[in-house]
């Protein structure tokens, strides 16, 4: 190649030559001096134009490299953050993930882990932090995302829990394929009377369960687990991990494993709905019955109130169900908006109304999503069963007393009455015997009382004959005195 950029130049280099010298008869001096000037600083110019021409294009190549390998970053960042929609085995991004762990953070609030039982002095209960808290990547008090091995100002050292704080205590445990402890058994609402950075004491709020006695008396809670609010129950801790939605499940893949490890005590229907979270079906429970439809049309839908307070103040939505905390509302419209082929899974009675009222949807499939505890409101509704149950078997109890001495009465009075019916069955008897015998005495008096009246009988026909023949001869004697 230089070869042929050579030769081109030399060829330049004589047609100038050839050019200049038949030019010469009419140019003066100063126009072939500037014309050879022109040449030769073009020639001298060529190389270092060579030059940067050689350095633009590598550095157009390091350039085009680099803005390559800047979109590789920037997709493998995207990936990273979001995740990769088309990759069902990548995992959920790091926005998704921290948003979750903020979701269970805010819902879970504080909550301080393995927790070491001290002492129980009459109901105080004191807890201490153990050795191993940070190592098992719960530390007490701790917030997602911060470092738990982190040494904390001595300045900011304070009270483990809050004093006055209300909390839910639940014993620790280890499952055999589980590597941390989790809580196993749950023990009562507490409150905080005394803290140190090192240490609590809490006594319950009421009176403790006969099963939450026995297992703080008997040992089986030496863990406790402290939480500022009692856990929510989800669908997602069950799903398999890197599991997705799919046609035949809603929510992904169950763990079956965990499942079976986690209530292998617990009922079988308890056990069943749990396993088949998700599924594709049509349950008989409506609580139960989730509709997945597609929208045939555009469509918006109003979620946010005009209304805002907090939600200690009457609740997180109003009565048409919009939001009105500002947590839970939408920083834009407030609107969800919704396109044509749009797929999304609502309750039973909402989809009802897309498809049939509003008319801007279609039914595409009907699945079985688990109805969720409100551990709030089942605990207290088992409390209170528990004190019904328990003024039901006080009254059993005196019933039972009434009917034990009823019983006792009852066969006291049996055995009185069977004396009595010893002795009836022997007047009885003896009745009888002398029924039998006034029988056959009034058969005798009646036969006799028979005999006496034919016997009467004969004799009043015999004097009345006889008082006949006295008229009679009392007649005739008048008869033959006249």
């Amino acid at each position: 190649m230089k070869f042929v950029i050579l030769a081109v130049l030399l060829a330049i280099l004589i047609a100038f030559i050839v050019m200049v010298v038949k030019a010469a008869k009419n140019w003066r001096w100063y126009h072939i001096t500037s014309a050879v000037i022109t040449m030769l600083l073009a020639i001298i110019f060529l190389f270092p134009t060579a030059a940067v021409l050689k350095s633009r294009q590598a550095w157009h190549k390091i350039k085009e490299e680099l803005e390559v390998r800047l979109a590789q970053v920037k997709e493998e960042n995207r990936i990273l953050q979001y995740g990769d929609p088309n990759d069902p085995t990548a995992g959920a991004g790091v926005k998704n993930v921290s948003l979750e762990l903020s979701k269970i953070g805010t819902e879970a609030g504080r909550r301080w882990r393995s927790l070491q039982m001290a002492n129980n002095n009459n109901g105080q209960i004191t807890l201490r932090t153990t050795g191993n808290t940070a190592a098992s990547g719960t530390a007490p008090g701790i917030a997602p995302g911060v470092d738990p091995t982190a040494e904390a100002p001595a300045e900011d050292a304070g009270p483990l829990v809050p004093v006055g704080l209300v909390v839910y205590g639940f014993a620790e445990g280890s499952y055999p394929d589980l590597e941390a402890t989790v809580p196993m058994a749950y023990l009562g609402e507490y409150k905080v009377i005394a803290s140190t950075p090192e240490a609590v004491t809490i006594t319950p709020t009421f009176a403790l369960e006969p099963n939450q006695v026995n297992i703080i008396s008997n040992g089986q809670a030496r863990l406790w687990s402290l939480y500022e609010m009692l856990p929510l129950d989800g669908h997602a801790p069950f799903i398999a991990e890197g599991s997705r939605a799919t046609d035949d499940n809603a929510l992904g893949r169950v763990d079956d494993a965990l499942i079976n490890l986690l209530f292998k005590n617990a009922k079988p229907e308890t056990r069943a709905a749990y396993l088949r979270d998700g599924t594709r079906e049509a349950p008989e429970d409506p609580a139960a019955r989730w509709v997945k439809i597609k929208f045939e049309k555009k469509y918006e839908i109003d979620v946010d109130s005009e209304e805002q307070r907090g939600a200690l103040e009457g609740g997180f939505f109003d009565n048409s169900g919009r939001a009105v905390d500002s947590r839970l509302q939408r920083s834009d419209t407030g609107k969800v908006s919704f396109a044509v082929g749009d797929e999304i899974i609502v309750k039973e009675e909402a989809a009802r109304q897309l498809i049939n009222q509003e008319q801007v949807a279609s039914l595409v499939d009907t699945y079985y999503l688990r109805p969720l505890n409100d551990y709030r409101y089942v605990l207290r509704k088992i409390r209170l069963q528990i004190r019904e149950m328990d003024v039901r078997i006080a009254e059993m109890q005196y019933q039972e007393k009434i009917l034990d001495a009823a019983i006792t009465a009852t066969v006291d009075m049996l055995a009185k009455r069977q004396d009595e019916k010893l002795k009836l069955e022997q007047d009885l008897g003896q009745y009888r015997a002398e029924n039998t015998a006034l029988k056959q005495y009034f058969g005798q008096i009646r036969e006799e009382l028979r005999e006496v009246k034919e016997a009467s009988s004969a004799l009043f026909k015999d004097n009345y004959r006889l008082m006949l023949q006295i008229k009679q001869s009392a007649a005739e004697s008048k008869l033959t005195k006249t």
